[in-house]
C-alpha cells in the first residue's frame, strides 16, 4: 500500500485538488446566483403573449439595476399566454401600477425583464399582478419584414401601347 502511496501520490494529490476546486466553484456559483432565490422576495405575477428568452433566473432590472429575478415560466390554460412569475426585492417598493417589458441589451446581448415604475404610492404586495406588458420581439421575424418589404410598393406598369381596335380602358 505504500508503495501505490509512494508512486501515485502526485496524481491523488492532483485528484483531490482538482475535486476541491469543483466543489468550491460549485459553492460560489451558488453564493454568486442567491441559490435561484431573493431572499424575503415578493411574488408578482405578469402575462406575456411572447416571453421567448426569458427563463427561470432572468434578470428583473429597473434602470439597469438588479432587483430581482424570473422565479418561473409557464404557459396558462386560460389565455394561452406566458405566466412569468417574479420574486422581487422588497426593498425595490415598486409601485403596483408598474409595467414588465421582455428587453435584450442589444443584437447579441442577454434578454432581461424591464419593470418600468408607475406613479401610484402603493408598493407591490406578495402575489400581484402586473397588467401593463409588453412581451419580446423577435429579431429575425423583424428582419425579414423588413426585407421583405423594403423594395416599397411595386412600380405601376406603363400604359401598353394603344392599340386603335381595343376599347378605351375603365378606371
Amino acid at each position: 500500500m505504500r508503495n501505490i502511496v509512494k508512486e501515485h501520490g502526485a496524481e491523488a494529490l492532483i485528484g483531490l485538488l482538482v475535486v476541491l476546486i469543483a466543489i468550491w466553484f460549485g459553492w460560489y456559483a451558488f453564493q454568486r446566483t442567491g441559490g435561484g432565490r431573493v431572499p424575503n422576495a415578493i411574488r408578482v405575477d405578469a402575462l406575456f403573449p411572447n416571453a421567448s428568452g426569458i427563463s427561470p433566473g432572468t434578470d428583473v432590472r429597473v434602470a439597469g439595476i438588479k432587483v430581482g429575478q424570473v422565479a418561473s415560466v409557464k404557459l396558462d390554460p386560460k389565455s394561452f399566454q406566458a405566466e412569468v412569475a417574479l420574486a422581487i426585492d422588497p426593498n425595490s417598493k415598486l409601485p403596483d401600477d408598474s409595467s414588465a417589458a421582455i428587453t435584450s441589451e442589444g443584437i447579441l446581448g442577454g434578454t432581461y425583464m424591464n419593470i418600468i415604475p408607475g406613479g401610484s404610492s402603493t408598493p407591490f404586495k406578495d402575489g400581484d399582478t402586473i397588467v401593463d406588458t409588453q412581451g419580446s420581439v423577435d429579431l429575425m421575424s423583424m428582419v425579414g419584414q423588413f426585407i421583405n418589404k423594403s423594395g416599397g410598393s411595386p412600380a405601376k406598369a406603363a400604359p401598353a401601347a394603344a392599340d386603335p381596335g381595343a376599347a378605351p380602358a375603365t378606371p
